[in-house]
């Protein structure tokens, strides 16, 4: 054997050993055998009726599917099975958290108007397609795209809340690229249609969430000329303001600080409202996801003890699909303690059901595994939402120009009752 046979020979047998080492190695980084067997026992332990929806012989039957499949299943992969177990137990606090996944969105936000996927945040790069309309992905057809996504989609708990939910995972590039949707992890191109109907494809890379720079995106705000939003505020989630050429006054009510805080806040709220003798209240919810509910009910308290409200008909709550969990829960409870007028969209969320989420962590994927330790009975009957007294959407032409038809309503019937 001459030379280069010799080293020909040396190469082959290197080769083959590499590729039998690669051959030989799992798929999967994480010990998932561990994590699975956590997850299902955790959720039998902790979740205060796992078994409402889905039987135990169908949960055992799903959950094991993906543990015999582990070795055949990338780390995603096994993720995204997950995700779609833990939707068929049926509770919109019963979820799969990517928080602590690496994950990467791509540079806008989408939101349903109109049965129309608006574009209705962007980074400045490509701002020119802000008020667009999002009609395909890697050449696939938005309804299909999301029709893929919503199976996988988590913290749904009704029709509403599936598609504000589904419209932000609809982003997410490694779920696209899991899904089959996109050809390639981290990129793909993407079909607009602008202001004008003119066709636009533009090929976008996905960013880290934990490192993509807020300041650098443009996005749609919407009010009204009547309200201003105050400088220095205590908190940009929770404010209050006077509603112009009106006795009236606008609470902006995002999410909750602590009790004690919300006291403070509520007792110079009723400050206001004492001096200036305010007799209409509007609550805005359609921005809350939730947080305690005793909180708000602390508000609900400090209103309940003015006297120059018009009790009868001067008090407003507005809703949409966005309103969730402890968002729903204080909306249903305003109605019914501070007699308020339900305006809006029904809830994301339903006033009887699952709620008070808790968590626990996988050890080794590290994957967020929430879960409803109460359920909350705020209705005589389970519904899809709280269904307001007045039914009101956003009006695309509109939004696209700042404008808050909801907001409008209200403030034109607040006009004529006074």
């Amino acid at each position: 054997m001459n030379t280069f046979q010799k080293k020909t020979t040396c190469l082959l047998i290197l080769f083959v050993s590499m590729l039998s080492t690669m051959l030989a190695q799992t798929p999967n980084k994480i010990d998932w055998k561990e994590d699975l067997q956590i997850y299902k026992a955790s959720l039998e332990d902790k979740h205060i009726d796992l078994y409402h929806s889905i039987t135990e012989e169908e949960f055992n039957a799903e959950w094991s599917k993906i543990y015999d499949s582990i070795g055949l299943l990338n780390d995603f992969e096994i993720t995204l099975k997950l995700m779609q177990l833990t939707r068929l137990i049926n509770d919109g606090h019963t979820a799969v958290s990517l928080r602590n996944y690496d994950i990467h969105d791509y540079p806008f936000k989408i939101k349903h108007i109109e049965n129309q996927w608006r574009v209705v945040k962007i980074n400045n790069t490509n701002k020119n397609l802000l008020k667009s309309t999002l009609v395909a992905i890697d050449g696939v057809p938005i309804d299909e795209v999301m029709s893929k996504v919503s199976k996988v989609t988590q913290f749904v708990e009704n029709e509403h809340s599936l598609l504000v939910r589904t419209g932000n995972y609809a982003t997410i590039s490694e779920l696209l690229y899991a899904l089959g949707i996109t050809k390639k992890s981290n990129s793909a191109t993407f079909t607009f249609q602008d202001i004008n109907h003119q066709s636009i494809d533009i090929r976008l890379d996905a960013l880290n969430q934990t490192t993509s720079n807020s300041d650098s995106f443009q996005e749609l705000v919407i009010g009204i000329p009547e309200i201003i939003k105050p400088e220095n505020l205590s908190f940009e989630y929770l404010w209050y303001a006077p509603i112009q050429n009106t006795n009236a006054v606008y609470i902006r009510f995002d999410s909750y600080p602590s009790f004690e805080k919300m006291q403070r806040f509520s007792e110079e709220l009723l400050g206001f409202i004492s001096k200036n003798k305010i007799e209409k209240i509007v609550i805005d919810m359609r921005n809350n996801g939730g947080g305690d509910l005793y909180v708000g009910i602390a508000l609900a308290y400090a209103l309940n003890l003015s006297d120059t409200v018009d009790w009868k008909q001067g008090v407003y709550v507005m809703t949409d699909a966005v309103t969730f969990s402890a968002g729903t829960s204080n909306s249903a409870l305003f109605k019914q303690l501070l007699n308020a007028k339900i305006i809006g969209q029904p809830t994301g969320s339903n006033p009887t059901g699952y709620q008070d989420m808790d968590q626990f962590e996988l050890p080794n994927s590290k994957l967020v595994i929430t879960y409803s330790k109460r359920r909350f009975n705020l209705s005589e009957t389970v519904t899809q939402g709280i269904y307001p007294d007045v039914i009101l959407n956003y009006n695309w032409k509109d939004y696209k120009n700042g404008l808050d038809t909801m907001l409008l309503w209200v403030i034109k019937d607040i006009k004529k009752k006074e």
